[in-house]
């Protein structure tokens, strides 16, 4: 092999981005159309697809894993590339729920006449923000501070102190995921309960799946820290799940405002 004299990775080719392209292309967009129109197998399809890609993802991260922890290719200048691209990724995802606030001023600033020229529309019962939303809210502040926590236990080397912190965050994230069920099941509208419904369930919906994902993301984080994987200069892996972490906390923030207790009196 020759002798590398720069400090940037040349990556490998690698199968993973083609499959998940294809995975994440056909069958889960075309599975959840099936299932939203209760075609025959739309479900199937879609777990399939979503299963499907969910490993093809876990075999490129391992790769990842592999040529940062054990190859030695996360040069500082290739962790700086990273983290550009976690703040882009993250600021990507910033305007994918711009949209979903812009869609709740637009119906709630400016009523029409369709909707009773109110907001919340003529029949829609809101939640209490003092209830469940509140409660939701004081679990991921709590979140964002043990996950801060590890972070500093994590720049001090003390990795058990790191791995508790990181469990805590898990169990209040777990918590949160579990309540904001509960509130969907008991909810006294639904998606298909006009503009106030759809905007509702879309943001705080897709804000529940970004939990999961955050929560799947600090797991991993959790078991490379017990694997010792990290160390005070080198944990690019924990950064990036800390601060997608804290981006999930502000959202939140911004949805129990807007939407539990702004747009719901």
């Amino acid at each position: 092999m020759a002798e590398r004299r720069h400090l940037f990775h040349i990556v490998d080719p690698s199968p993973w981005p083609f499959l998940l392209s294809l995975g994440a292309g056909i069958p889960i967009p075309v599975g959840a159309v099936m299932y939203m129109h209760r075609e025959d197998f739309g479900g199937f399809l879609l777990l399939a697809g979503a299963l499907s890609w969910l490993v093809l993802a876990g075999l490129w991260w391992m790769d990842i894993v592999v040529e940062g922890t054990y190859q030695g290719m996360h040069t500082s200048a290739v962790q700086a590339g990273l983290r550009l691209g976690v703040i882009l990724f993250i600021l990507s995802e910033v305007m994918f729920f711009v949209s979903f606030f812009w869609a709740f001023f637009h119906s709630s600033l400016a009523p029409a006449v369709q909707i009773g020229s109110i907001w919340p529309p003529y029949g829609i019962l809101t939640f209490s923000p003092w209830g469940v939303p509140l409660l939701n809210t004081f679990i991921l502040l709590t979140s964002g501070i043990t996950v801060t926590a590890a972070h500093h236990y994590l720049m001090n080397g003390q990795l058990r102190q790191t791995a508790n912190a990181l469990f805590m965050t898990i169990f209040l994230a777990v918590t949160f995921t579990l309540f904001q069920l509960l509130e969907y099941v008991e909810a006294p509208f639904t998606i298909s309960d006009g503009i106030y419904g759809s905007v509702f369930f879309m943001a705080t919906g897709f804000h529940g799946f970004h939990v999961i994902v955050g929560t799947l993301f600090l797991t991993v984080v959790t078991l490379r820290v017990l694997r010792g994987h990290f160390s005070k200069t080198h944990h690019i892996g924990f950064e990036a799940a800390a601060w997608y972490w804290h981006f999930v906390d502000v959202v939140w923030l911004f949805l129990f405002v807007v939407v539990y207790w702004w747009g719901g009196k």
